[in-house]
């Protein structure tokens, strides 16, 4: 019995002892954001709210964005697809869709990639002015005359 519980306690502490953090990489890529929330303030009822976040690689390794994801179907999200050199600039585009969603917003920007810290969150935020009843809705690229 003695000799079941020595055995156990060793596999134990070989576990710890390989489960500890390995050193960082010093020279992986990593994100350094001009601005991680941005407030739309008020946008009325029916824009496309759009904010591009940009980001810097401050690695010393090509930064790679391998998925976007937004915090719900509201908001669709585009980013840089190619590797971003060391020192240089990518971006994420985040669209707010405001139709049929009168009131204040936060929605966040899920980024996952090949940096030290491989998952970074940006935010938008702001509040959707409501369109009067009877107020005709006016949609991108339409005129409100009619044509004859």
């Amino acid at each position: 019995m003695k000799k079941l519980l020595a055995i156990a306690a060793l596999l134990l502490v070989s576990q710890t002892i390989m489960a500890q953090d390995k050193p960082e990489d010093k020279n992986k890529p990593d994100f350094k954001f001009e601005k991680e929330t941005h407030d739309f303030g008020t946008v009325k009822e029916g824009e496309m709210a759009t904010y591009e976040f940009v980001f810097t690689n401050t690695g010393k390794e090509p930064l790679i964005i391998t998925n976007v994801a937004a915090s719900c179907g509201c908001t669709t999200p585009t980013w840089t697809r190619e590797p971003v050199k060391p020192g240089e600039q990518g971006k994420v585009k985040a669209v707010y869709n405001s139709q049929n969603r009168p009131g204040p917003f936060t929605k966040s920007i899920t980024i996952s990639s090949n940096a030290k810290t491989p998952t970074k969150v940006v935010n938008i935020k702001g509040v959707v002015e409501r369109i009067p009843s009877g107020v005709p809705e006016v949609k991108p690229n339409s005129s409100p005359v009619e044509k004859p």
